[in-house]
């Protein structure tokens, strides 16, 4: 067993079962023993998974051309800042290198107190610790985990609190009896935090998930672990070392961010993103190298970013003028 499935094993035969997000946040953020917390690289060719950010330099040359004019429609203000959720290997810091830049991670890194500029993030939302709920007979009851047979398993618990039966009346309409579907209260938590510090300027968000409308797709719910390269639904397994994710509601950020005085002025999928940033001159920046085999290189992550995640990830910015 993982240490941090053991430290779950222990809590479970001490409280009896707990909720997903408790068994997500010991799985992932665990100080000692959280998949994100030990000392290993989980990026790339020798880790799990890869990200947009992983595409270098090409994603990051792309991106710091849109933010330049974020930053031009702010009047090029001096102390314009970046602010990157979940920076993780710091791969996107030279591309904001013209900017002030502020790295933070969950537990880590200090907000600026008030400023304006860019909150960026980048497959940020999808790995924060979400509920699980299961619609039976018109009421949505938590779906917890417990211990059966000798592993972490799915045991059907009782209704949801209210806090996530207001969720999911406002974003789980679509969802069908027997449907699973994920809560994420947390995401929504980050959005009052990022309210907080940005006076003025935009939240930037890139990630995976779907429209309230577009729920009822995944009657299944969307929750994926991932371990070299390879994508699971057994999300209970080896806590610790494995990844997990849930897409995200882009709706409920829409939503919430409306209240918080944040406007949805794009809603996108990335190639759309990339293909506005770099048609001013033709990608010409983006694809500059100083050797044909960096040219090919270069030409390769630019097709993979556009054809490839670039259909599958989606662009959502909010603007507070």
């Amino acid at each position: 067993m993982t240490r941090a499935g053991a430290i779950l094993l222990e809590e479970i035969m001490r409280r009896g079962p707990i909720t997903f997000r408790r068994f997500m946040d010991v799985a992932l953020y665990h100080p000692e023993c959280g998949y994100y917390r030990q000392a290993r690289d989980v990026f790339g060719r020798g880790g799990d998974y890869y990200t947009a950010e992983q595409i270098q330099p090409v994603f990051g040359i792309l991106i710091a051309a849109r933010i330049r004019r974020l930053h031009e429609e702010a009047g090029r203000p001096a102390d314009f800042t970046v602010v990157e959720l979940g920076a993780g290997r710091g791969e996107m810091a030279e591309a904001f290198s013209g900017f002030r830049y502020v790295p933070l991670e969950i537990g880590a890194g200090e907000w600026p107190a008030r400023f304006t500029g860019v909150v960026f993030s980048n497959e940020f939302f999808d790995a924060l610790p979400v509920d699980v709920a299961a619609r039976r007979g018109g009421v949505f009851l938590q779906m917890l985990v417990g211990w059966r047979e000798g592993r972490f398993a799915w045991v059907e618990g009782p209704p949801v609190p209210d806090e996530q039966a207001e969720y999911l009346a406002r974003f789980g309409a679509a969802v069908e009896e027997g449907a699973w579907v994920e809560i994420n209260l947390d995401a929504l938590r980050w959005l009052d935090e990022i309210s907080a510090h940005l006076e003025r300027g935009w939240v930037f968000t890139i990630d995976y998930g779907y429209t309230a409308r577009e729920l009822a797709g995944f009657p299944r719910g969307t929750l994926m672990s991932y371990r070299r390269h390879a994508a699971g639904e057994d999300v209970l397994a080896d806590p610790g070392e494995r990844d997990i994710t849930a897409h995200v509601c882009f709706t409920a950020l829409q939503d919430r961010g409306a209240s918080l005085g944040l406007e949805t002025v794009r809603f996108e999928n990335l190639s759309r993103t990339l293909l506005d940033a770099g048609e001013p001159d033709g990608f010409a920046e983006a694809l500059a190298a100083a050797s044909p085999h960096e040219a090919l290189r270069r030409r390769l992550q630019l097709k993979t970013l556009l054809a490839g995640m670039g259909e599958i990830f989606r662009t959502l910015i909010q603007r507070r003028a």
